[in-house]
């Protein structure tokens, strides 16, 4: 992802223009069990991508970088990583389809977003994470396990692509279609946030003027 950032970056910095798009998580702010590579690799992500945006301010370039947190998505990453869990690995719900995390990747390309947070649950954890780590520390000790596992026993002799890639086209999509969420309400809330602002403070602005004319 860096090497990537930086190839981007030679291209756009002399057009000065562009948006790079970096794909991160949840853990980048709330690891979990069973994912410490996993969530320091997002963490780190979270902190180059901050300091570089840091960079790009002084120079006044007008290359934006954003960084969307993605929740658990329905990728086929769960039958090819390779796992040492007794069953097979699984996400954690709730699941989103690839399509609904391609939406939201795609308008923070488009919309000048220092950071956009997909699915509620994300956006919730990240929140508590900030007021209450320790709650969050003896939640996901009790329930971080189970929750990232199936009932199936584990396919010990199924290829992982930690070495070499799978053979074959994989698809964007993983097994977990009949438990994936096709929408987001909370991705169709934050695209519209300017709009819901607006309505809000109308109708907050309505219903006091109809309790001050009714007290009057």
């Amino acid at each position: 992802a860096v090497y990537g950032t930086l190839a981007a970056l030679r291209r756009m910095l002399t057009r000065d223009r562009g948006t790079i798009v970096q794909i991160g998580s949840a853990l980048a702010y709330r690891a979990i069990p069973l994912q410490s590579a996993y969530g320091g690799a997002k963490h780190a992500m979270q902190g180059f991508t901050e300091s570089l945006r840091s960079e790009l301010i002084p120079d006044g370039s007008n290359v934006r970088i954003t960084m969307v947190q993605l929740p658990a998505v329905n990728t086929p990453q769960f039958r090819w990583v390779k796992s040492r869990l007794p069953n097979e690995a699984q996400p954690v719900p709730p699941i989103y389809q690839p399509e609904v995390a391609a939406e939201a990747i795609f308008y923070a390309a488009h919309h000048d977003r220092r950071q956009f947070v997909l699915g509620f649950q994300n956006a919730l954890i990240i929140g508590l994470n900030k007021l209450a780590p320790g709650i969050g520390d003896r939640y996901l000790a009790m329930t971080g396990y189970k929750s990232q596992q199936t009932d199936q026993p584990r396919d010990r002799d199924r290829p992982h692509n930690l070495w070499e890639p799978v053979p074959g086209d994989q698809g964007a999509h993983g097994v977990f279609d009949d438990r994936s969420k096709e929408t987001s309400w909370q991705l169709w809330a934050n695209m519209h946030s300017r709009t819901l602002a607006l309505l809000t403070a109308a109708l907050a602005g309505a219903i006091f003027t109809i309790a001050r004319r009714k007290s009057e």
